[in-house]
């Protein structure tokens, strides 16, 4: 049996190992999300209700990480996963690349476990690397995707983002649009059918912030192609 002072001992020392581990996770979530704050790309809001708006986005560089499956949640992690690796150097030049926001999960409409794609996990390039972004490693499979200028409606949604919610939002989303300006305005030449923006850690419990988007024809509707009222 132990003595008294080797019981203090053995308890001081997992309390330290404790310590450890909860600074190493502090210095993880430091290095993925950065404390010093992160890029996101920029945008313009041209028309704003209570429950949605609509957002027009700069020409921007996204990497893109394809996963075939069924569900949002293990396709996100997946996704993340190569793009995590790309992030710090698997890339051919090397470069550490710092963490921005959000996170964006794109789902393919009609497509399923079978076919060649179901979803796409994307990761907004920081400014320093939109013109040239350096170029994934052959084995992450991952991809450029240079986007241009577009409309896209927002709905924003707390918690976390599971497969069991955010088909339900995707479709309060559909809802408000059809009792607006933009009712039948989702862009038929788009390949996906919404996407799923998150901007937090998954070790961030309150106050987390989702978003559904969805690309809308603004051809027809005055402002989407103007300079707006609101930059961010």
């Amino acid at each position: 049996m132990l003595d008294e002072d080797a019981r203090s001992c053995f308890s001081c020392c997992r309390t330290m190992e404790k310590m450890s581990f909860s600074l190493i996770c502090v210095a993880f979530f430091c290095l993925i999300f950065s404390c010093n704050g992160i890029e996101s790309p920029q945008f313009t809001i041209l028309h704003s209700e209570s429950d949605f708006e609509i957002r027009l986005y700069r020409e921007s560089s996204w990497m893109s990480a394809p996963v075939t499956g069924i569900s949002f949640e293990k396709a996100t992690k997946e996704g993340f996963h190569r793009l995590f690796q790309y992030i710090q150097g698997a890339n051919l030049n090397s470069s550490r690349i710092r963490m921005t926001a959000p996170v964006l999960t794109s789902i393919v409409p009609g497509e399923g476990p079978l076919g060649s794609s179901a979803f796409f996990v994307q990761f907004y390039l920081p400014v320093k690397f939109q013109a040239v972004p350096p170029l994934p490693l052959p084995e992450l499979n991952l991809q450029s995707d240079a986007w241009g200028s577009r409309c896209i409606a927002v709905r924003k949604f707390s918690g976390f983002a599971r497969d069991s919610n955010v088909v339900e939002e995707a479709e309060k989303l559909d809802v408000s649009l059809s009792r607006s300006p933009w009712a039948n305005s989702t862009t038929s030449d788009s390949k996906y059918a919404y996407s799923i923006a998150q901007y937090n850690s998954p070790f961030r419990v309150i106050g987390r912030v989702n978003e559904i988007w969805v690309k809308v024809d603004g051809s027809e509707l005055d402002g989407c192609g103007s300079s707006g009222v609101a930059t961010y």
